[in-house]
């Protein structure tokens, strides 16, 4: 238990800031029942390929760059924001609006916690993040807190602050999720919205203890990483971190870059993303 405690303190002074409402190589809408709210462990729907076709943080902002290159096939969310999941594109965001009005399947995705934690927990791979701790909206905007419940503390810890958008037209456009907001783990480098070839540096900074970052980089489809670098480490007050990760993409895509950091208290309890495309 001292061990324990020794470790998990600095740790929790960190996470203490955001409590309670403040791989592989590889290349998903779905029905479920009215979501959970805040603290309240939210269950995700299962991953499935649609059907085809901002208050500034206390740090960054990754979806909120002042300067981003075009994505790939007209795909920016009003002019800027990269589309990371669930949806690749217009015409993905589209054809899942046409297919909920038809018969109301999918109605998870007009819950943007729901959303933001289906990103964290099943796209990303974090499953000990269960939960929107809380989530604010602000139009088309929406900032979720995702996060869990450790096993020593009263309030559950918030991982990350996502950050979602509207996509499309009408009072049934679908969530995106388009970044995080990134406090005490930062990621910079690349910058959001750059073109990205392999290897990608990829970097930012931290604040803690005895961090190990895990580099994965994904996009929407791809049940595996379609790169990984474990780990880096890391810790420090503000302190710069980076590392390299090879991948493997097609050209003319929209990537997912994340960081993540844990092992104190849970396996990820702190993570950061940015989006990038491939050139085509």
């Amino acid at each position: 238990m001292k061990a324990f405690t020794e470790r998990a303190l600095p740790l929790l002074a960190l996470l203490g800031l955001a409590v309670a409402g403040c791989g592989g190589t590889g290349e998903t809408g779905a029905t479920v029942s009215s979501p959970s709210r805040s603290s309240v462990p939210v269950t995700s729907p299962p991953l499935t390929t649609p059907a085809p076709t901002t208050p500034a943080p206390a740090t960054t902002t990754s979806a909120s760059a002042s300067t981003s290159e075009p994505a790939p096939g007209g795909t920016l969310i009003a002019g800027r924001y990269q589309p990371l999941w669930p949806f690749s594109g217009p015409g993905e965001a589209a054809a899942w609006q046409r297919s909920y009005q038809a018969n109301g399947t999918g109605k998870w995705h007009l819950d943007a916690g729901r959303t933001a934690v289906a990103f964290s927990r099943d796209f990303l791979g974090f499953k000990e993040i269960d939960r929107a701790v809380k989530t604010v909206e602000d139009g088309a905007h929406a900032r979720v807190h995702v996060g869990f419940r450790a096993e020593e503390g009263p309030k559950p810890l918030v991982a990350a602050v996502v950050h979602l958008m509207r996509y499309g037209g009408g009072k049934d456009a679908p969530w995106e999720v388009v970044g995080t907001d990134d406090t005490t783990l930062t990621l910079t480098t690349p910058r959001y919205g750059a073109t990205a070839s392999s290897p990608l540096t990829v970097g930012g900074r931290i604040s803690g203890v005895d961090e190990s970052i895990r580099i994965q980089i994904y996009r929407p489809g791809t049940a595996k990483p379609l790169g990984e670098r474990c780990c880096v480490a890391a810790g420090g007050t503000n302190s710069p971190w980076s590392g390299r990760v090879t991948f493997t993409a097609r050209p003319g895509r929209t990537l997912t870059v994340v960081a993540s950091t844990g092992g104190h208290i849970a396996t990820v309890e702190r993570f950061a993303v940015t989006g990038v495309t491939v050139p085509g």
